[in-house]
């Protein structure tokens, strides 16, 4: 089996950094990403966080398709309780006619935050929500098709609606989940799945065999499609990989001792003030499950784990934080795992 590779990214914040700068590197990362042969770039969709800019998928998308030319570009995911299916459908069949055959939409049904800030997503009225999430799935792949999508009314009647006027195409659609539900409904619909273990890792083995075992062909999908993700950090020595993994996991140990969150701390900063008890005992937890190492050893490891779970890609979160001497306009720890990836492989 030869697997795939992808990238995910946040777009991380860190210290001494601003929102125009990560968003610099991160357009850089998906050039490299092109140039290097690696088959997606994702953007994730997060609220209010500080470390992390990736807010507007759609918007990051259509940035990266002027800065790349065969990748394909996602969104990984679009949380889809914060919006009006239309929007959805709009914004992604745009993106296909701006960039034909090369734009993903994943799609999740988390709200991608805290209950303050989904509380001001919704005030706009949208009627998404997590119950109608299998319902509005289908609503946006038929509002994006050819065809479009048929209104009927209880009085009688119908009204055609298209999410762009005169398609050639549209978006490949994938459903992101860390449960059985999503699994089960991607088997159902025939659509591919990606499960998120970047940030769960727990039900993965369950999760990918319900998906497997379910799995009703459809017309675009006759067999199943499926990857991982996974956090990995690369670097010539496995010291230096260690140390570039600190800023995230502290990151991740904060988030999960609910501490108030911050822009992500530099490896100085991180190295300069020890851990407690409790985020040590969650970075230790966390590391468990990353991949850190040097290139051929984390090639070897990404590509069993690919096996392991039946999968043909891996989609890797490129992990690794900055030293204070790097230039906040740049992100050498992060190119350098692609590099170091893509060279190993």
């Amino acid at each position: 089996m030869t697997t795939a590779f992808s990238i995910l990214d946040l777009v991380p914040v860190r210290t001494g950094q601003t929102t125009a700068q990560a968003i610099a590197t991160s357009m850089t990362l998906a050039k490299a990403a092109d140039d290097l042969g690696f088959r997606r770039y994702w953007f994730a969709e997060h609220h209010n966080m500080p470390a992390v800019a990736s807010t507007s998928p759609p918007v990051l998308i259509a940035a990266a398709v002027t800065r790349t030319k065969r990748i394909r570009l996602g969104s990984g995911g679009v949380m889809l309780p914060n919006h009006a299916p239309l929007i959805v459908g709009e914004q992604f069949a745009a993106l296909e006619a701006i960039a034909p055959g090369r734009i993903d939409l994943g799609l999740g049904r988390a709200p991608g935050s805290d209950p303050v800030i989904t509380q001001l997503l919704h005030r706009s009225g949208t009627t998404s929500d997590a119950q109608q999430f299998p319902d509005h799935v289908q609503d946006i792949m038929q509002l994006m098709s050819p065809d479009g999508a048929t209104v009927r009314f209880t009085s009688g009647g119908t009204y055609d609606v298209h999410a762009t006027p005169d398609a050639a195409g549209s978006p490949e659609v994938w459903l992101l989940g860390s449960s059985d539900f999503s699994a089960k409904l991607a088997a159902q619909l025939g659509l591919p799945y990606v499960f998120a273990n970047h940030f769960a890792g727990d039900g993965v083995e369950r999760a990918m065999s319900l998906y497997h075992q379910e799995f009703q062909a459809s017309e675009r999908h006759p067999a199943p499609v499926s990857f991982l993700t996974a956090n990995v950090v690369i670097a010539p020595t496995q010291a230096e990989a260690e140390e570039r993994a600190l800023p995230q996991l502290r990151q991740f140990a904060r988030l999960r001792s609910n501490k108030p969150m911050r822009k992500l701390e530099t490896i100085d900063e991180v190295l300069a003030d020890p851990s407690d008890a409790l985020e040590d005992s969650l970075i230790q937890q966390n590391r468990q499950r990353w991949f850190v190492g040097e290139p051929a050893a984390v090639a070897d490891q990404l590509r069993a784990f690919a096996e392991q779970h039946g999968v043909d890609e891996v989609m890797i979160s490129p992990s690794a934080g900055a030293y204070a001497s790097e230039p906040a306009d740049e992100t050498p720890g992060r190119l350098a795992t692609l590099e170091l990836l893509a060279g190993a492989l």
